[in-house]
């Protein structure tokens, strides 16, 4: 009987430093001893109304899991699809929106692909350099590191109000959802999620390269825990190591307590505690509310990093001379997987 991996025989390559067999963010190929290529490609359906924006955000997120990697995108290709029918205007618009977030990270949009498809899709595939020594990958997290975050959670559970309560049905709708306890969406709430969306995580790891971090990912749409439990399982082969996070500790955009108590949550928040809920342990002091939004599904989130307990001072200080926030929310500690309290 043949195995999957029989049928890639390009996996087995000594300048692939990571590939098929790594849960990592993005591929790595190593050019020489000073430069390797990191290589990767995302896109989805739109999540916000503005056509601009939209393609923006796609186009951060596309990006960010060089930055996840420890590199720079040197230059990218647009990945989209459209309805036959669809108004070339609004397709400008997020061409344009994705474009303009690849030049604010100093690449250039080199060309792309288009289909025909049912349903608009937006998004990138991107390649990126670092050094071979410099990358930073799940796996490498080590007991006694301290774990940041550099975005609050929160960006699929306030779209996601954003779609249930946005205010555009009708008037029945309204005062039926209102008269069930569920409020309507704050447009400060949207506003402050699509500016953190938007937020390119170059600046994070920039301060995480100066600070020599090895160990990260970026948190999109397995959550924080889902991300973590790679990060978790990875270290704990390589290295006896797992997380711990306080609960207390997470930043969370404007809002989301109260979308989370009115029950906007996304597919994410069933779908990934039943995926990675075997390695994630939560104290009974663990809020219902905090857990659904560890579990959410985040969009164009921050970089997860365990960063060494005497670099710590140097990453945030990094951090500030960007003007990047940075959050410490646990450590890594000889448990293995993920223990919330």
């Amino acid at each position: 009987m043949r195995h999957v991996a029989d049928s890639f025989p390009a996996i087995e390559n000594e300048n692939v430093l990571v590939g098929l067999s790594e849960p990592d963010d993005a591929a790595v190929y190593k050019l020489d001893d000073e430069r390797a290529l990191i290589k990767t490609t995302d896109f989805f359906t739109p999540i916000v109304d503005d056509p601009w924006t939209y393609g923006a955000i796609a186009a951060a997120n596309s990006m960010s899991d060089v930055y996840a990697m420890g590199g720079e995108v040197l230059f990218c290709l647009n990945i989209a699809g459209f309805p036959a029918d669809f108004d070339t205007e609004i397709m400008g618009q997020i061409f344009s929106g994705g474009a303009a977030k690849v030049h604010e990270a100093g690449a250039v949009i080199a060309g792309g692909h288009t289909v025909t498809n049912p349903e608009p899709f937006y998004g990138l595939s991107v390649t990126g350099m670092t050094h071979p020594e410099k990358l930073m990958q799940k796996g490498n997290a080590q007991v006694g590191q301290r774990l940041f975050i550099t975005k609050p959670l929160g960006t699929g559970i306030i779209t996601t109000a954003a779609k249930l309560a946005g205010g555009n049905e009708g008037r029945a709708m309204r005062l039926a959802r209102r008269a069930q306890g569920r409020p309507d969406l704050d447009p400060a709430h949207l506003d402050a999620a699509i500016n953190s969306m938007l937020r390119l995580n170059q600046m994070a790891a920039q301060a995480a390269q100066i600070a020599s971090v090895r160990a990260g990912t970026d948190i999109t749409g397995f959550g924080i825990l889902g991300h973590g439990s790679e990060m978790a399982v990875s270290s704990g082969e390589n290295h006896g190591a797992g997380l711990r996070i306080h609960a207390a500790d997470v930043p969370a955009l404007p809002g989301v307590w109260e979308y989370i108590k009115a029950g906007y949550l996304t597919r994410g928040s069933q779908r990934n505690p039943s995926h990675f809920g075997k390695h994630v342990r939560f104290a009974d002091s663990v809020t219902a509310a905090q857990r659904s939004l560890l579990w959410e599904v985040e969009t164009s989130g921050g970089l997860f990093l365990a960063v060494a307990a005497d670099e710590a001072a140097t990453f945030e200080r990094e951090c500030a001379a960007r003007q990047q926030d940075c959050w410490e929310i646990g450590e890594v500690v000889s448990e293995l997987g993920i223990e919330v309290v």
